[in-house]
């Protein structure tokens, strides 16, 4: 699996808790980031587009975190990560920058997913992410991690 992503994830609170997560995962998740664009909001999210696109692998099965997307469940994340991986394609997650995803990233992507309504700086998305890979993977496994059916 791999994550491309706007910005760079410097030492801190989030880099451990993302470094965490991403160690108990199988497979890790490959982390290429990307620089952020600077000027006029509809130019930087072009040419973070440009970039991101870019950087999927030719043929990967392509998720967008959107905010715009449907949310969906940790269970619905578990069943999705199973199909994609044993689909025989790379997958591949995208995070955009402060001013999102560009159209053409959106309309490359194979899925989109939400991770709510709520706007989460790109830095925590990654963490988000992670821990929710990491949950998918317990779900699939019977691990009790997720503790279904508790508030």
């Amino acid at each position: 699996m791999r994550l491309v992503a706007v910005g760079r994830l410097r030492a801190g609170p989030e880099a451990e808790l993302f470094a965490r997560y991403n160690a108990r995962l199988r497979p890790r998740l490959a982390v290429t980031e990307l620089p952020d664009g600077h000027g006029a909001a509809a130019e930087i999210r072009r040419r973070e587009g440009e970039a991101l696109l870019t950087a999927v692998p030719a043929g990967a099965w392509l998720v967008a975190l959107d905010s715009e997307a449907a949310p969906i469940t940790s269970e619905a994340l578990a069943a999705r990560l199973e199909a994609w991986l044993s689909g025989g394609r790379a997958v591949t997650f995208v995070v955009g920058g402060a001013e999102g995803l560009a159209r053409p990233v959106l309309d490359r992507a194979d899925c989109g997913i939400s991770l709510g309504k709520l706007t989460w700086p790109h830095m925590l998305v990654r963490v988000l992410l992670a821990e929710q890979l990491y949950r998918a993977q317990s779900i699939l496994a019977g691990h009790p991690y997720h503790r279904a059916g508790r508030p």
